[in-house]
């Protein structure tokens, strides 16, 4: 898989016109479309959850990368694989059994991954990381889209790429939360293989054009 993937995120997509921002997503340079999924309980907002998941399985054609920010992901996770989930990405704070999920996740087809809130350190996943297809590291606290990019991100890609090589793994490195066109080549630069963006694509006069600058 190539790396330098934009996964822009359906949170900040206008959902009066919802086919019409997947159909835009279709058709532009974009690599995943990641979509955030939130509880009220794991974060302090609510987003979506299966119905929206169905517009998205009806009218999106590319890789569907699937954040639950959510409590007791375990009991959704193969509901989100049947609405057209290509990987599923769990909290480490949020999953008691990240192990067993992970592996039940593999083993109905999908890709699997681990989040770290800001505060979550990378040495937590030591256990996990060569289980993992995946490790998004959030840049900002989960819950709200909007929000100032967390510049100790930078020192946590290079202990997560260390895990990663030390280990054998072949995980890739996610990055969400105030990525834009002041970043993004830094952080892919520092390791990256994988940058969501949701108000730098969305809010742009051209949000096509915004998502081949984030991949220069």
């Amino acid at each position: 898989m190539k790396t330098k993937l934009i996964a822009p995120s359906l949170l900040s997509a206008d959902f009066g016109n919802l086919q019409r921002d997947i159909e835009m997503l279709n058709n532009s340079q974009a690599d995943w479309f990641h979509i955030d999924v939130m509880d009220g309980r794991f974060v302090p907002n609510i987003s979506f959850g299966f119905p929206v998941m169905k517009t998205v399985q009806q009218h999106a054609k590319k890789f569907v990368d699937v954040h639950l920010m959510i409590v007791e992901p375990e009991k959704y996770v193969d509901e989100f694989i049947n609405h057209g989930a290509d990987l599923i990405s769990i909290h480490y704070e949020a999953c008691t059994h990240l192990h067993r999920t992970i592996h039940h996740i593999q083993s109905r087809g999908a890709k699997a991954g681990v989040v770290l809130n800001p505060s979550t350190p990378v040495l937590m996943l030591e256990d996990i990381i060569a289980d993992v297809d995946l490790v998004l590291l959030m840049s900002v606290n989960p819950g709200f889209g909007g929000q100032k990019f967390i510049e100790n991100t930078y020192k946590k890609i290079a202990e997560t790429k260390d895990l990663i090589l030390s280990n054998n793994s072949t995980a890739l490195i996610e990055i969400d939360g105030g990525v834009n066109l002041d970043n993004a080549s830094k952080l892919f630069e520092a390791g990256a293989d994988v940058l969501v963006a949701g108000n730098a694509v969305f809010s742009a006069e051209s949000p096509e054009r915004t998502i081949e600058l984030l991949k220069i």
